[in-house]
């Protein structure tokens, strides 16, 4: 009983391990658009300044977009096909759990739980990144992805998530015709 109940607590654990760590991704786009035309892209500068991140963030944010973007072919542009934004939004998140029975444990007087009052609180943000593809030429949005995920404060982490939100959100590009 002991072997089972540490087994279905190391599964509940990497269940929740790995649920914090994936990336929830969404696209929409204009079903008018004809994606096979766009070739070239440039940074939408007023856009990306809007965005209220450090510049630090902001420039892993771009590196990453160009090398997702460079990969599929496309090329950086001073006259580009398409126009690149970023709009970011996060929230805090606050867990408590509260493993105990009260200060007294289980029915009246001494009880062997009498100081298993256990607490712990943790703290968590989820991050939402939206990428914007902007024809160039009619100066309207085409494609929008969206990635939601938690975000790591450990540099070497943050990067990589930063790569991962961005390789995943653009897995929906160019959007594949309703069949």
């Amino acid at each position: 009983m002991k072997k089972l109940l540490t087994l279905l607590s190391a599964a509940i654990i990497m269940i929740a391990f790995n649920s914090c760590s994936s990336v929830r991704v969404a696209a929409d786009y204009d079903k008018n658009a004809n994606f096979d035309e766009y070739k070239s892209f440039a940074f939408y500068k007023p856009g990306i300044d809007k965005v209220e991140i450090s510049d630090l963030d902001k420039r892993r944010i771009l590196r990453a977009i160009e090398a997702e973007l460079l990969s599929k072919g496309f090329t950086k542009s001073q006259d580009p096909d398409i126009l690149v934004s970023i709009f970011t939004k996060s929230r805090e998140k606050i867990n408590v759990y509260n493993n105990g029975y009260g200060p007294y444990g289980y029915g009246w007087g001494w009880s062997p739980w009498y100081w298993n009052n256990y607490s712990s609180v943790s703290r968590s943000v989820e991050g939402v990144l939206y990428i914007d593809l902007i024809d160039a030429k009619n100066k309207e949005l085409i494609w929008q992805g969206m990635g939601t995920g938690y975000l790591s404060q450990n540099i070497d982490k943050k990067n990589e998530r930063i790569k991962e939100f961005v390789s995943k959100i653009f897995e929906n590009y160019p959007p594949k015709p309703a069949e």
